[in-house]
């Protein structure tokens, strides 16, 4: 056990907390939704539109530079008129975006699909902005990581439920072979394909009627201001001001790495397993995929827990050297166990996030919203390196030789447990500003 941690812990949410940390918290669920679909849309896609992996992975591209051009007026809202105007925008977007699959669907317009999902992501990125340090700052300072990590948890429920209702509504039409399309007329191709689009409609239309219920229960809360939280206002200093924090500039490398192999895994995962295993049908891909995220929720819950024994920094290199190995076997390995060994890299990214990011803004007091900022704008790795592995699946010949980019981005997140712990984040400190 970690002496700097210690054997008595405050408790991880405050009573008093415990109905606004409730509500948050429900944000982390549905943008999970969201963001967990389009690991289903990137192969609904080449079906129903036509195109080539490399250009369905611009599915993430669009979705997180919509992350990464909300972040910095998100912080900008949330400094003027607090973290529940952020949410409500975000909530509004998020709905907004939702909504115009349905013309996308009809039009079976690949553009106007990626309108949406941008539309989506900025909402996603007020959301995130505002409640990930909400949830960090909701309580003592050195349960904030596990405070986060338990808030994630529920972003991991949505996580395994968007796979599944990706396989039973999304993937509910006809799989062909390309013996089978082959040997079709292209008008009953053509016929196909316009009803695979439509498949789409149901679960968006839902998804934003959702956010318009949650955007109404939030309006009708009350959310305890950050002054009540322990921060002191100092000078006020300029918005990048807060890159002077050696710690804020290596967990926005460290997360943009993170976040680079997360989405890359997960929005390949069907397609890593149909070429592994080639009699899967790709509603049976993505219940595996659900099951695979299922991991993240399992992590997330005890990790949240084992962190109060354990420095945060030492479980994060722990996890980040367990996914370089097992990405490593999946390049190497072929047939079930290639798939297996990415099935588990999800448990181990489970805490990676939540722990960056709680790390990243530890002792910043009232700078904690920029910091946030540049936190979620390192979500962009998720938009640059699913198209460089769709490059490199294509180039090598092989979907299994992709799995090498995010075996060399866990290196990275290795790389900043180990500095985070040499500088003692784990006391829940703001490091000096040189570094």
């Amino acid at each position: 056990m970690d002496t700097d941690i210690g054997t008595r812990a405050p408790p991880i949410v405050e009573r008093r907390y415990r109905l606004a940390f409730a509500l948050v918290t429900s944000l982390f669920f549905s943008w999970a939704l969201a963001a967990a679909l389009n690991d289903v849309l990137i192969r609904q896609f080449q079906k129903a539109l036509d195109i080539s992996r490399t250009q369905s992975s611009l599915v993430q591209t669009a979705f997180y530079i919509g992350y990464f051009c909300a972040a910095i007026p998100a912080g900008l809202l949330i400094r003027h008129y607090g973290y529940k105007a952020a949410i409500l925008l975000g909530l509004t977007l998020y709905a907004g975006g939702a909504f115009l699959f349905l013309p996308a669907a009809d039009m079976r317009e690949f553009a106007l699909f990626l309108v949406a999902l941008y539309v989506i992501a900025i909402g996603l990125g007020f959301l995130e902005t505002a409640a990930n340090p909400y949830v960090s700052i909701l309580g003592a300072e050195r349960t904030g990581p596990a405070r986060l990590n338990l808030a994630q948890s529920f972003h991991g429920l949505g996580l395994i439920l968007a796979p599944t209702i990706g396989g039973l509504f999304i993937f509910a039409g006809t799989e062909h072979t390309a013996a089978e399309l082959a040997s079709m007329t292209p008008g009953a191709v053509a016929e196909w394909r316009a009803a695979e689009a439509q498949l789409v409609k149901p679960p968006y239309t839902v998804l934003g009627l959702a956010m318009c219920l949650l955007a109404v229960l939030v309006a009708g809360s009350k959310f305890p201001p950050i002054e009540r939280l322990g921060s002191e206002r100092g000078p006020q200093r300029g918005f990048a001001a807060v890159l002077r924090h050696v710690q804020v500039r290596r967990a926005v490398v460290a997360q943009f790495f993170y976040v680079a192999a997360q989405v890359g895994v997960w929005s390949f995962f069907i397609d890593f397993t149909k070429s592994q295993l080639p009699d899967t049908t790709e509603r049976t891909a993505a219940y595996w995929l659900a099951a695979s995220l299922g991991m993240v929720m399992v992590g997330r819950f005890s990790g949240a827990f084992i962190q109060r024994r354990m420095a945060p920094t030492k479980l994060l290199m722990a996890y980040a050297a367990a996914n370089i190995a097992l990405c490593a076997a999946a390049v190497l390995l072929s047939g079930a166990p290639a798939v297996a060994a990415l099935w588990l890299t999800s448990f181990f990214m489970s805490i990676m996030f939540p722990t960056i990011f709680a790390l990243g803004v530890s002792g910043l007091g009232e700078e904690t919203e920029s910091a946030s900022s540049f936190l979620i704008m390192s979500i962009i790795g998720g938009a640059l390196i699913p198209p460089l592995m769709g490059v490199v699946s294509e180039q090598l010949g092989g979907v299994h030789h992709m799995m090498l980019v995010p075996m060399l981005c866990f290196c990275v997140v290795l790389w900043f447990g180990r500095w985070a712990h040499r500088a003692g984040l784990t006391r829940g400190d703001a490091v000096p500003t040189h570094g």
